[in-house]
């Protein structure tokens, strides 16, 4: 029997500190199902299929990392791909006190459904998707922070 996990994110774009944790899930579980998120609440600046586009190139050699774009509840999506877990990545104790209660709601949507967390590598714990965009935005390196599939979506938003 495999293990199956979900790692659900925006990925906007998606960073050197979410494929460390992907990388590092996939030393736990056998298949990770990566899920690009369209929430309608964020307003991303990168479309859902740009987003879903990087993940594929970061991933295209790992025939254990699969990547489905979703709305809708995560369990859905956990359920529908057979996944017993859900990946996160913790980078203080602050996305700590979120992440529990996202974990604690979606163990009351679905107690079969686990969520595990991995501590973000120390060189990434900073890193996030919007300093991203942020620092590329007003002409800033953040090559050694981004895959370099990212790069050319990161160039033609500043144009």
């Amino acid at each position: 029997m495999s293990r199956s996990a979900i790692y659900p994110g925006t990925f906007d774009p998606i960073t050197l500190g979410h494929v460390d944790i992907i990388r590092r899930g996939l030393a736990v579980f056998d298949r990770i199902v990566i899920g690009v998120a369209e929430n309608p609440e964020k307003q991303p600046s990168f479309s859902a299929a740009e987003r879903l586009a990087m993940v594929q190139m970061v991933f295209a050699e790992e025939e254990r990392v699969e990547t489905q774009s979703f709305s809708g509840l995560l369990v859905g999506l956990a359920r529908e791909q057979g996944a017993s877990a859900i990946l996160r990545g913790l980078r203080a104790a602050s996305d700590f006190e979120y992440e529990f209660q996202m974990a604690t709601m979606n163990r009351r949507l679905d107690a079969d459904i686990e969520t595990v967390f991995v501590m973000a590598s120390e060189e990434y714990t900073f890193v996030s998707s919007s300093l991203i965009r942020e620092i590329a935005g007003m002409g800033g390196d953040v090559s050694a922070l981004v895959p370099n599939a990212v790069q050319p979506y990161l160039e033609d938003a500043k144009k």
